[in-house]
């Protein structure tokens, strides 16, 4: 019997090989994990292209992942266990390359992981290309590191500089990129939506009523993991701005983590779901009225488009994460991040007003066809196709170094 990380004769004929490495994949659900996981199921789909995943895990991990995974070791997150620290290539994982032979390295996560794998890739001169899904330097301020700003941006434009093509999310976070010095390479790569999976078909108020939500209450959702960094400590705030409007609103929580128990004490009139997914998601989406999110370190704003394709208008941070995607005063409202009164003010508007709620919700849901998984994943093939032909030209006829495009 086979190792199950032996590479079968179809992969090694595979004229795409891709090896992807990432810092988390299939040890917790969360957007990276879940983009990262469509995209291999989209490569792995292709008759030309095998994939392999090098990735931290759990003994039970949240996902079931997609592809061929080989885990690597790790340690959890200082004080955020539910976070892995990878701890670079293992020789095992070292072997497997080194049977997989791939034509082009795909790094997600600029951590050891990622610097032993980009090392790799430049000593067997295959192209690296990197997909940028974490804006790091934001968070910093989350944990009082801010004077550690500098020193970050120095490593990420070290890392970044030396891989052919960087995936951003939205020309915002290409800006911000361009502004530290990462100036080459870029190319957009958004997250996309399945417009059928989040739908308004969803919406049930047989769903409202069992959590005790009245038939006069306006729902306001939020849906994230429950970390201080997305924004949630504007949460009570904005409640109770709400409440001196004199707006009768209720506050709708889906999700979980650690600061779950702290937010509960903030906001007891709120209705927490805990976790959801597939299904139950989509209902807790379409069945809110409103949907608000504060967070400003986000790269892309996965849970705002999930809420506009579900047919809900978005109050959201005029930050990185939701300013390419919410049209403001159309699909729904961008605020100052961490001005209470302002999203209160928008949210009042809506709250306030059913017939701007109804044209908000279907202008978000149009807007949100705009992306579609489909189209952006086949992007992602033309990417990998162009560099890796020009890989395999001899050094001579090669093409120069790739200019930046606008992302």
């Amino acid at each position: 019997m086979s190792h199950p990380l032996a590479i079968s004769d179809q992969e090694a004929a595979a004229p795409k090989r891709v090896a992807l490495f990432a810092g988390a994949y299939n040890h917790i659900a969360d957007g990276v994990s879940l983009t990262l996981n469509r995209l291999v199921k989209h490569l792995a789909a292709q008759d030309d292209t095998a994939v392999r995943v090098f990735a931290p895990t759990i003994e039970n991990p949240a996902l079931t992942h997609a592809g061929t995974f080989c885990p690597v070791p790790s340690v959890p997150a200082l004080g955020r266990p539910e976070y892995r620290i990878s701890l670079g290539l293992s020789t095992e994982a070292r072997q497997v390359i080194q049977a997989f032979d791939p034509t082009i390295f795909h790094i997600a996560t600029p951590d050891l992981l990622g610097f032993h794998a980009l090392q790799t890739a430049r000593r067997k001169k295959r192209p690296v290309v990197a997909s940028y899904h974490t804006h790091f330097s934001s968070y910093l301020k989350y944990y009082k590191l801010t004077a550690l700003e500098p020193v970050l941006w120095s490593y990420l434009r070290s890392f970044y500089t030396q891989c052919e093509h960087i995936y951003v999310p939205s020309s915002a976070m290409a800006d911000i990129l361009r502004a530290h010095g990462i100036t080459e390479g870029l190319r957009p790569w958004e997250r996309g939506i399945d417009t059928e999976a989040f739908h308004p078909k969803h919406r049930s108020l047989s769903w409202r009523r069992e959590r005790g939500i009245k038939e006069h209450e306006v729902v306001v959702g939020f849906v994230s993991r429950l970390v201080w960094e997305k924004g949630l400590a504007l949460l009570p705030e904005i409640h109770d701005a709400l409440k001196q409007r004199g707006c009768d609103a209720r506050m709708l929580i889906v999700g979980d983590g650690p600061a779950r128990e702290e937010l509960e004490e903030a906001l007891p009139d709120a209705h927490f779901t805990g976790f959801l997914r597939g299904t139950e998601l989509a209902t807790a989406y379409a069945s809110a009225d409103a949907f608000v999110f504060p967070s400003d370190t986000e790269t892309f704003g996965n849970v705002t488009l999930e809420a506009m394709a579900s047919g809900v208008p978005t109050v959201c941070a005029d930050a990185v994460g939701s300013r390419d995607l919410v049209d403001e005063g159309t699909t729904g409202f961008l605020c100052p991040p961490g001005n209470v009164h302002a999203f209160a003010d928008a949210l009042a508007q809506l709250i306030q007003d059913d017939s701007r709620r109804s044209g908000m919700a279907e202008a978000a849901r149009t807007r949100a066809h705009k992306y579609e998984w489909a189209t952006l994943l086949k992007r992602m093939d033309r990417y990998y196709d162009e560099l890796i032909a020009r890989s395999e030209e001899p050094s001579a006829e090669r093409a120069p170094a790739l200019a930046s495009q606008p992302a």
